[in-house]
């Protein structure tokens, strides 16, 4: 009697398990939604900047921000570029981006007549009359961050410095205090393209 009965409960389940895949699956209410938007993708080869190097000592007072195109995004990458071939670290094209936003929103500069400081002219509005080179290298932007680069060395214990600190003392602006409103921005850049 065992074996009729597992023969008929195995027979029954067949059927039903049949029945199903022609009936195919059960509809009960509405068909839900697939998620279509794209995602984004992290490779697996390029690890994530460590956010606690680029900005080492927190940012101070109140931060601004600017949308960019693609010029000056190609300026940042130049100026991660220079910073990478002088063997230095994120920290260091932070300070340089931050000091570049600055001066000239990362825009490489020519002449701008009355309205130039002095003979300024960049993307760090280096000045040729202050030795920092040529008209034409100082609008080349992997020489202009290279000087600046250079400059920055120099600065004993940059690195254990607040961002407009030391770039101030490589820059000496007439406004010390305005590179800390980019910090966080020059950052969230490096973040985004050290590793592209």
């Amino acid at each position: 009697m065992t074996t009729i009965l597992r023969k008929s409960v195995l027979g029954i389940a067949g059927l039903a398990f049949a029945g199903g895949l022609a009936a195919g699956p059960l509809h009960l209410g509405d068909t839900p939604t697939i998620d279509t938007s794209p995602v984004a993708v992290v490779q697996a080869d390029k690890p994530a900047v460590d956010k606690g190097k680029l900005i080492p000592h927190g940012v101070q007072g109140e931060q601004s921000r600017i949308d960019l195109g693609d010029e000056q995004t190609g300026n940042v990458k130049a100026i991660i570029a220079a910073t990478k071939k002088a063997g230095m670290d994120e920290r260091a094209a932070v300070v340089s981006i931050a000091t570049a936003l600055q001066e000239s929103k990362l825009e490489n500069l020519g002449h701008l007549g009355d309205r130039n400081d002095h003979d300024s002219q960049g993307l760090f509005q280096q000045r040729p009359s202050s030795g920092w080179g040529t008209v034409e290298q100082i609008t080349d932007p992997e020489y202009a961050t290279l000087a600046f680069l250079k400059g920055l060395k120099q600065v004993d214990g940059w690195q254990d410095m607040p961002l407009t600190k030391a770039a101030q003392t490589v820059q000496v602006s007439a406004y010390p205090d305005h590179y800390a409103q980019w910090e966080t921005q020059a950052a969230d850049l490096v973040a985004q393209h050290w590793n592209s």
